[in-house]
This record gives C-alpha cells, structure tokens and sequence, in this order.
C-alpha cells in the first residue's frame, strides 16, 4: 500500500548500512499484459548474489510468490488506513494518493489485498510508530533469522521460522510464522 512506509523503513536501513532493495524503481518490474511483474531474471540474480549480511528487498508484484522459497523472512508492513491518508497528504516525493480516486483504490487494495499479503507474511510490522522502531524491529527479525541459520548449519539443520522477535512493548511481532534475504512488502 502506498503510504504504509516502506521507502521510510528500506532509507532508515540504508542509513544503519544494511542493503535494502526497493524493486518499485529502476527495471525490476516489467508490466505483463496490464500486470506488474518482476524481472526475473533481475530477482533472480539479485537473490543468487553472495552476500555477508541481511539484504532488504521491497516490492508487491503478483508474481513474488515464486520467489517467497528463496526469502528467509516475508515481511508485511501494515498502518491503520487513517494513518496511510495522513502520511499521503504530508508526503512530497510520490504525487499517489493525494486524489480521491487514488484513495478509494487504495481503501479497497487495504481491504482486499492486504488480508491475502498477511496470510503468507511471516511477520507483520505495524508502521504506525517512529521510523527508528520500525528499522529496529526489521533489523531484529533479520538477526533472529541470521542467529537461526547459523545455529542450523552448526547443528547441520535447516532453520525454521523466527519466532523470537518482540517490539519495544514486549509483544511479538511476528504473527503468521511461515516456512519462507529478508522481505518488506506491502
């Protein structure tokens, strides 16, 4: 969803030093008989790369579920809508959202898009907090996921899902854990 605080979240984790990956720009998307798809190719290599760290990857296309295997962690961000709409009005680098039949669409997509994205997230971030909290709990899951594979490949097993991650109040964060670098959508 437009607004959520996805381009907020992926720059505060660019600034902490961690690559994060918003697949919305450059030619990671290619649009497919009226459907924005991602690059395949583009994905594929993006997520062969050796790395030493958490990779941060962005984007909402119809055909990321292909890749979900590939992610140690899909993440849904998610605002109570009256949020997205003030965020939307204040915001000054994406002219979306700001008319009302933007807002209407992204109502509905809220309504009945959102609902199909947190069944198969394996954590969802609630956005409505400091744009340093949401990065501190993104950066938590991305080391419980990373403490878990190393513990795995020590004990010579396969990591299961993160259920270790809590945000500053003590409550859990990661509400559908899931068999699936680490993954901001929505």
């Amino acid at each position: 969803m437009s607004g959520v605080g996805k381009t907020t979240a992926l720059d505060e984790l660019r600034r902490r030093g961690f690559t994060a990956v918003d697949t919305d720009d450059d030619d990671w998307i290619h649009v497919v008989a009226g459907e924005p798809l991602w690059r395949e190719p583009l994905i594929d290599g993006l997520l062969a790369r050796d790395r030493d760290a958490p990779l941060f990857v962005q984007g909402t296309v119809a055909n990321q579920v292909d890749f979900y295997h590939r992610f140690d962690a899909i993440v849904l961000l998610s605002a109570p809508t009256a949020v997205i709409f003030d965020r939307l009005s204040e915001r000054t680098n994406n002219p979306f959202g700001k008319t009302e039949a933007e807002r209407r669409r992204i109502a509905a997509d809220i309504a009945e898009i959102e609902p199909l994205l947190r069944q198969s997230a394996t954590h969802v971030v609630d956005t409505d907090r400091p744009r340093g909290a949401v990065a501190d709990l993104l950066a938590a899951i991305a080391a419980e996921v990373t403490r878990r594979r190393s513990a795995a490949v020590r004990d010579g097993e396969q990591a299961g899902d993160a259920d270790g991650v809590h945000d500053e109040d003590g409550q859990r964060v990661d509400a559908h854990p899931g068999d699936a670098p680490v993954r901001a959508e929505q």
